[in-house]
């Protein structure tokens, strides 16, 4: 039953980190076929993940109601199809819809899809978090392959996301029969008491790893190519690898980290991935040349990928033992996810702008401290496996517990 589930949580994963990318890799696409001004789109942009922030706090308040998988069951099929609305509308109107239902279901579809990869490391008895998440950086690589070749082939937008959303979602749908909630998830019972037992305040510093860690990695994702061209002197080709160098190291990263985990224990590997991202950061701002930054964005991917899925499996850890049960652990993981959205709207405007004011090397720094700062929190990341357990495997060093500090 457990191994059922993880697959197709796992394939869940895969299919948002297919959609998502499609979406954001073919902007100059959207932008084109509804004739959005530049002065407007920053708008549209910015909309998705504020309105994926609204989507992951309702899911937050929602789960104390209704399962997590029946959330993750419907959210799914509603980001494909939005994502079709958004390549099939025939005005702005349209697009701001599709738009609108593309940011709450991604709000709704990350937070509940961690909630239960929580709730099955819990059962597990050991770290499967970043297994899961490497099936997300999956889907986005092939994603943007696809994207890719919708636009080498000049097909229609609608003509891009048409097969991929027939293939994805009936197996999603499909999927979702086997998805897995935490032990004391009722049948549609009342869950409220559980559900609402930890503050702001304790999950503050996984608040600000999450932030820190999405700073991070909309750096690469927005600056990179720029960085490379206009700061090292790289071709306009060579510009486009180390995004790409970066999403394979995170794959590779993630694919691996679930057994750095157990093997050494999260603390250390959340230390670890925090200073190789800064130093990553290090070896961008002082690269000579386009090979040398390349390097330090192959290092960036290979630090960052390990801090978001430790910090949603902590946060709900730290939840059920401060709020009594699984109900208070998916409040924790939605609430966590906010963070997640208010990162990627701060790292690229923060990066820009210093970088117009200042220089994009000494800009490329201040992400490096704010990653750097997470090793201060790292202690928030320990384990206590004697409160694991589920008799599907041997229970072993998990990635998730409190620290000296309460948290």
């Amino acid at each position: 039953m457990l191994r059922r589930g993880r697959v197709s949580l796992a394939f869940g994963f895969f299919a948002q980190g297919v959609a998502f990318a499609l979406l954001v890799t073919r902007i100059p696409a959207v932008q084109d076929r509804y004739g959005v001004s530049d002065a407007l789109l920053p708008v549209f942009l910015a909309a998705v993940p504020v309105l994926a922030g609204v989507g992951s706090v309702v899911t937050g308040r929602l789960v104390r109601r209704v399962r997590p998988s029946r959330l993750l069951r419907w959210s799914q099929p509603v980001v494909l199809l939005a994502l079709l609305g958004v390549g099939a509308g025939d005005g702005v109107v349209a697009l701001a819809v599709a738009l609108g239902f593309f940011g709450l279901a991604v709000g709704a579809l990350d937070a509940s899809m961690n909630m239960l990869g929580v709730s099955l490391q819990r059962a597990y008895g050991r770290s499967i978090m970043l297994g899961f998440h490497a099936a997300y950086s999956l889907g986005g690589i092939l994603g943007a392959s696809l994207a890719w070749a919708g636009a080498y082939w000049d097909l229609a937008l609608w003509m891009s996301y048409l097969p991929v959303v027939v293939v994805l979602l009936p197996l999603a749908l499909v999927g979702s029969r086997w998805y897995v909630d935490g032990e004391g998830a009722g049948a549609g019972g009342p869950r409220g008491v559980e559900g609402a037992g930890v503050g702001l305040k304790v999950l503050l510093p996984l608040c600000l790893v999450m932030t820190f860690a999405y700073i991070g990695d909309s750096t690469v994702s927005n600056w990179s190519a720029k960085y490379l061209q206009d700061v090292l002197g790289s071709s306009e080709q060579l510009a486009t690898v180390p995004y790409n160098v970066y999403m394979v190291t995170t794959l590779v990263g993630r694919a691996v980290g679930d057994f750095g985990v157990r093997r050494f224990g999260a603390v250390a590997v959340v230390r670890g991935g925090a200073v190789v991202a800064a130093g990553g950061f290090a070896v961008v701002a002082g690269a000579p040349g386009a090979w040398s930054g390349m390097l330090g964005f192959t290092l960036l991917g290979l630090g960052l990928c390990v801090l978001v899925p430790q910090t949603f499996a902590a946060a709900g850890r730290l939840a059920e033992e401060r709020g009594g049960g699984p109900g208070a652990s998916d409040a924790a993981v939605a609430r966590l996810n906010v963070f997640n959205y208010v990162g990627f709207l701060i790292g690229s405007p923060l990066v820009g702008a210093l970088g117009d004011a200042w220089s994009y090397r000494g800009a490329m720094l201040v992400p490096m401290v704010l990653v750097l700062v997470t090793v201060v929190y790292a202690r928030s990341f320990e384990a206590q496996p004697d409160r694991y357990g589920g008799g599907h495997e041997r229970p072993r060093t998990a990635d998730v517990g409190r620290g000296s500090n309460g948290l």
